[in-house]
């Protein structure tokens, strides 16, 4: 058996998040329109005596050590399906921000399954290893297969997506986090009432992707949970504004917040956009990153 295995993964930024109107079950049917962006975690499984879990990095303090975790929650899946007991230490090297939008526990859920499938040389298809990811949440099976997906559902059947450049952006990272159960009860509170559209990719938006297009993309980003994050958190306004005025061709929030995303026209813009938002006071950090970028990978 191998003595441990490191699998490195994107976080994530939605494009487009399209989201339809509750359904009975209580989730959502989203059109989402992923793209890997090029900010990793790395997560190191070696054999143990018992499943533990131990988190380096910005942040690390809120990420939580215990089996609700979804790096645990994969190995514990993976495990049960091959008669396997899951004594692994799994270590998570944060680099992705912490409940900010941008899917870094679903990465790590998706990175744990990769190298324990490696670990224990289980042989799992990439079929078995989606299906767990879906079970394990909605943002999992992307941070698996990366690049750009369109995601239907509630996000974890996937269609691949054609990407034909480079795209450019700057995540401003804001104080605390933003729970996503919160965002989409406060987006059924806001749309209570109303007609919400059964939610569909946008052409343009698609098209824009596959030109590289990076000024036809701004003008076809589109998150309907925005509306709900600002609400929770107005403060979230201010920073939009200050990145928008630095000279980013648009500005989201990424998925259910409080990150915030801005697409720039290269990778100098990001640079600059980066420094006006640290100097504007409205984030606590900002970070440049190019997409598409690959999903979990061994390293």
């Amino acid at each position: 058996m191998t003595q441990s295995v490191t699998v490195r993964v994107p976080a994530k930024v939605n494009v487009q998040l399209a989201v339809g109107a509750a359904r009975p079950d209580g989730f959502h049917d989203l059109a989402n329109v992923f793209l890997a962006v090029g900010l990793y975690d790395e997560v190191t499984v070696t054999p143990a005596e018992t499943l533990r879990v131990t988190c380096s990095g910005p942040d690390a303090g809120q990420v939580p050590l215990d089996a609700t975790n979804l790096a645990a929650r994969a190995a514990i899946a993976l495990a049960a399906r091959h008669g396997i007991a899951p004594d692994v230490h799994l270590h998570i090297a944060k680099d992705i921000p912490v409940a900010g939008g941008m899917a870094g526990g679903s990465a790590d859920g998706a990175a744990a399954l990769l190298a324990c499938d490696a670990l224990w040389g289980t042989g799992a298809t990439q079929e078995e290893l989606l299906e767990i990811c879906a079970e394990l949440g909605s943002d999992v099976p992307f941070s698996l297969v990366g690049g750009a997906a369109l995601g239907i559902g509630r996000g974890e059947q996937l269609t691949p997506v054609e990407v034909g450049g480079a795209f450019h952006w700057v995540f401003a990272v804001a104080d605390g986090g933003l729970s996503t159960p919160a965002v989409y009860g406060e987006f059924d509170r806001l749309t209570a009432g109303t007609r919400v559209p059964e939610p569909a990719a946008s052409p343009a938006l698609l098209t824009a992707l596959r030109k590289g297009d990076a000024a036809a993309l701004a003008d076809a980003l589109g998150n309907d949970l925005q509306a709900a994050a600002l609400s929770l958190r107005p403060a979230l306004a201010e920073t939009l504004a200050a990145g928008t005025a630095a000279g980013a061709l648009a500005a989201l929030v990424s998925g259910s917040g409080p990150t915030t995303a801005f697409l720039t026209a290269d990778e100098e813009s990001a640079r600059k956009v980066a420094d006006a938002l640290l100097a504007s006071g409205t984030c606590r950090n900002a970070r440049v990153a190019a997409s598409p970028a690959p999903g979990a990978t061994v390293v």
